[in-house]
Formats: C-alpha cells, structure tokens, sequence
C-alpha cells in the first residue's frame, strides 16, 4: 500500500473542503439563525459534490476509506457531544449523515471492481441533488400526498425526484458509455424509477442508504445481465 505524494495532498485538500464545509454550515445555524433543516440540507448537497472529487484526486480506495472513517468519528462524536447543530438540530429522527460515509466508500469499492465511473457517480448524485429536489418540491407542493410506513410523501416531490435521477443517470450513461442509446435510456428510466420507490419508501435518513444502493443494484444487475453498459 503506497501513495504519491499528490494523492496525500489532494487527500489533506479534501478535508479540509469537509471540514470548511461543516464550519460554514455552522457559522449559518448560529449566526445567521439559518434553521438546522437548510443547513444539513446544505450539508448533504455539498458532501455530495465533494465526493465525485473522490476518483479524479484520489484514486485509492484506502485514502477515501481513511476520509470517510475520519469524518464517521467526527459526526459520531458530535451526536454523543450534541455538537455541530447545524446538521444534528432537527426535530425528525434520522440516521443519514452516519450512514453517509459507508455509502460513499462502498460506492467507490464498486467503481474499484468494475473500473467504470458510471457506479460511482450515478448514485451519489442521485443521492445529492434528487433527494433535496424532492424535498424541496414536495413542501413547496405538496399534491397527491400518500403515506407509506407513516412516513407522508407527495407525489410531486416522488416525480421530480424521478426526473432528476432520470436526467442523471442518463447524462452519465451517455458520457461513460458508448452503447446504443435505446439501451441507454432503458437502463436510466429502470434507475430512476427504482430510486424514486426506495425514495418513498425510505425515512429517519436511511435513504441515504437505499437510494445509492438501488441505483448500484440496478447498474450492476444490467452490466451483467445484458448488453446495455
């Protein structure tokens, strides 16, 4: 196990956006009394982006494991120190900022093993940016509401979460494939639909958990079942 000295610097870099990060979201909870709901959204979208850093600076799956396990305690200790409010602060019971970092790390076991960016920024995107669209959409309009393990949605925040993780998928399948593209708009509409129902059905943050994971089930299944990627 060796890395260049890049990969190390690029590595320090990266914490460092983490940890600006988290300190900017903070500087917005307690002095701009930004409520913890935006500030952990904010949060969620940037890890997120600063994740699909990951492979370009990277490279190694022991480095990003090393950033994830790090920020893992970090967030860990801040549940037990009820500390960094601007993430932890909400009314809602959810698990997702832990289960985030194991999400990340095995995202990138997967485009280890298939050496294909496809399985690696697919779900985390979907997960960064149709998750909060959803969200967003869904309290802003809130038609069509429906209740699936207590747990209330909307229909309009399931379609546009659908149509971002469509518009994703897609752009990425197209970039990184070269595949009929019949085939191509096959597999984004089965990612985006499969997303959209572990979405509605998911709560308490643990979609943080199955919205990547589908999307990895569903990629790796038409990578090995069919001609598609």
């Amino acid at each position: 196990m060796s890395f260049t000295n890049q990969q190390l610097i690029n590595t320090a870099i990266l914490a460092v956006g983490y940890l600006i990060l988290f300190a900017s979201a903070e500087v917005l909870y307690h002095k701009f009394k930004v409520k913890a709901e935006i500030t952990r959204k904010i949060v969620h979208l940037s890890t997120g982006i600063i994740s699909l850093l990951f492979p370009p600076m990277l490279g190694n799956h022991w480095l990003v494991l090393g950033l994830c396990f790090s920020f893992l305690i970090i967030l860990l200790s801040s549940l037990k120190f009820k500390l960094l409010p601007s993430i932890n602060a909400v009314e809602r019971t959810t698990r997702g900022s832990i289960i985030y970092p194991f999400i990340v790390y095995g995202a990138f076991l997967v485009l280890d093993y298939y050496d294909d960016m496809i399985f690696y920024y697919i779900p985390i995107l979907i997960l960064a940016l149709a998750d909060p669209v959803a969200g967003l959409l869904g309290k802003k309009i809130p038609k069509g509401e429906y209740t699936i393990f207590n747990n209330t949605k909307t229909l309009t925040g399931s379609f546009a979460f659908f149509v971002t993780a469509f518009a994703i998928a897609l752009f990425f399948l197209f970039l990184f494939s070269e595949k009929e593209a019949a085939g191509l708009f096959i597999v984004a509409f089965l990612v985006s639909v499969f997303t959209a129902f572990a979405e509605a059905i998911s709560h308490k943050g643990y979609d943080n958990l199955t919205i990547p994971a589908t999307a990895t089930v569903v990629l790796v299944f038409c990578h090995e079942m069919t001609a598609w990627l």
